[in-house]
């Protein structure tokens, strides 16, 4: 440590001897570069403060109605392409600077400097203000491009929703018109299909084997039917052959009888009580009782006429006609077979269509399953694309609510705190800085060349210097006489370094009080200048 520290003592020393080259150094680069600094233009800056308020009453009203974004995503995407090329060159041609560009260079020195000099910057994390900035020599320049750079901050952001609304809507509606003709020719294909096949298609009790199934079934009901029916008609037939033999007598007795039913018993019965009536009021010569047996003889009449007519007409199963039983018994069993005959007429009619039927499903078995096969696909792909079709209608009206609602309210709204303004005092350069920064630039060199040549060139400064750098032990040191005169010469060379340097700072203190305090100094001087 201590060999350190004597290492460092010789450097010192050697400096000190070279400070002639402090001196040279620092008055060769500082007044240089202080000139440079004070001669450098002054930098206005022009600032505005904008706050996105993304809190709108709309949002909670229209959700689930409408397709939700989320404008912070929007916002930070903005302030990252504030600084694009085409946003760039609509601020140069909204502040004028384009004009002042006469080649494609200096225009394009005109927007790297733009792209340079224009900071946003968004203050916090969840607050949603942002800074907009410009440094330029004018400070109208400076105001004009901040207010260009806020505008078109907002209507970016503004307008990238209506962007995206109109090509939402765009791409919905060749979509809808896509699905539009499928549909149409899905429609056409399932009416020829159906036009085609109309009568093996299936109907409502399903598909071919359901069919088949259900017309066997009908088929075993109608054959089980037609198997009573005939066992009825066969019990009838068999009840009508063992029925007792009838006499001529009773016959007549049954044909004077009240006991068959005609079209006219009713009426007669209701003109006997009309009868019986009007004898209880009238002899049997007043007008009204004359007619009323004049009719009631007519009725029975007729009765007796229906009555022959039937007897008249029955016949044995042999075709040999014969006068049917007068017997009531007789006849019911006979008006039974006659109803039993047309039911089984009727139920085989019924059985051979359904068998008819059976037969023909049987023998398209190979046919009317591809039939239903194609026309179930038919169906699914028409299912399909109108599903399709209608979510793309429900879309477009999601889409048009959403762009009526943008259009009408925005779901950003930008509230200017500060806006830009020109400046009246200069924001830069950093003189001060400068100053300092330049003064130690020329200190350092003056030093560092003063260490450079003490090394090149070194002057033993002390016994153990000396003796280090010869090898040789040094027993003694003996002091300079003043008749020499170098103690003089050395306090001479002191008090010109420190009036050089007291010189060099005075100056520094005139050009940092010049910028400093601008009202006490520059203003007199540019009254008087």
């Amino acid at each position: 440590m201590q060999k350190i520290f004597d290492d460092l003592i010789d450097y010192l020393k050697g400096i000190w001897i070279k400070r002639r080259y402090i001196i040279i150094s620092t008055w060769l680069i500082c007044p240089i570069g202080w000139g440079v600094v004070a001669m450098m233009p002054d930098v206005y800056e022009s600032k505005a403060r904008i706050y996105a308020d993304t809190q709108s009453i709309l949002a909670p009203l229209l959700k689930g109605l409408t397709v939700q974004t989320n404008p912070n995503i929007q916002i930070n995407l903005m302030v990252k392409t504030l600084l694009s090329r085409p946003n760039l060159e609509r601020i140069s041609r909204m502040t004028d600077m384009d004009i002042q560009a006469e080649t494609p260079q200096q225009y394009e020195e005109v927007i790297q400097r733009l792209r340079g000099n224009i900071k946003i910057k968004k203050q916090g994390r969840r607050d949603n203000i942002f800074t907009i900035s410009f440094e330029d020599q004018n400070p109208e320049m400076a105001k004009n491009v901040v207010q260009s750079a806020l505008t078109v901050f907002i209507e970016n952001t503004l307008g990238e929703n209506r962007t995206d609304a109109d090509s939402a809507q765009k791409f919905i509606k060749s979509q809808i018109a896509e699905y539009e003709n499928r549909l149409s020719s899905s429609e056409s294909r399932l009416t020829d299909f159906k036009q085609k096949y109309s009568n093996m298609l299936p109907d409502q009790y399903g598909g071919y084997y359901n069919k088949l199934n259900i017309a066997k079934e009908q088929l075993q009901l109608i054959e089980l039917s037609l198997l009573e029916a005939e066992t009825q008609l066969n019990s009838a037939k068999a009840q009508l052959n063992t029925g007792p033999a009838e006499s001529n007598n009773s016959q007549n007795k049954i044909q004077t009888s009240n006991s068959i039913k005609t079209s006219y018993d009713e009426r007669i019965a209701e003109l006997e009580r009309s009868l019986d009536s009007l004898q209880l009021r009238y002899t049997d010569k007043h007008p009204d009782v004359s007619e009323a047996k004049r009719r009631l003889a007519y009725l029975e009449k007729q009765r007796s006429e229906e009555i022959d007519d039937y007897l008249s007409i029955a016949s044995n199963k042999d075709g040999s006609t014969s006068i049917t039983s007068q017997n009531p018994v007789i006849q019911q069993l006979q008006i039974q077979i006659n109803q039993f005959e047309n039911q089984v007429a009727l139920i085989k009619v019924r059985a051979n269509d359904y068998r008819t039927k059976v037969k023909n499903l049987e023998n398209k078995i190979h046919v009317l399953p591809e039939i239903e096969g194609e026309l179930v696909a038919l169906n699914r792909g028409y299912e399909i694309t109108k599903d399709k079709y209608e979510q793309l209608l429900n879309r477009q009206e999601t889409a048009q609510l959403a762009q009526q609602a943008d259009e009408t309210t925005n779901k950003i709204q930008f509230k200017v705190i500060d806006p830009p303004r020109a400046a009246t005092e200069p924001s830069g350069p950093k003189r001060i800085l400068y100053f300092i920064l330049v003064t130690f630039v020329g200190l350092g060199t003056g030093i560092g060349l003063s260490l450079l040549l003490s090394q090149l060139s070194p002057v033993a400064t002390s016994a153990s210097q000396l003796s280090k750098a010869t090898g040789v032990p040094v027993f003694g040191v003996v002091s300079a006489n003043e008749n020499l005169g170098l103690q003089k010469w050395h306090r001479k060379k002191t008090i010109v370094f420190v009036i050089s340097n007291l010189f060099l700072l005075l100056i520094l203190i005139m050009f940092m009080s010049y910028f400093l305090f601008p009202d006490v100094i520059q203003t007199p001087l540019k009254r008087i200048f």
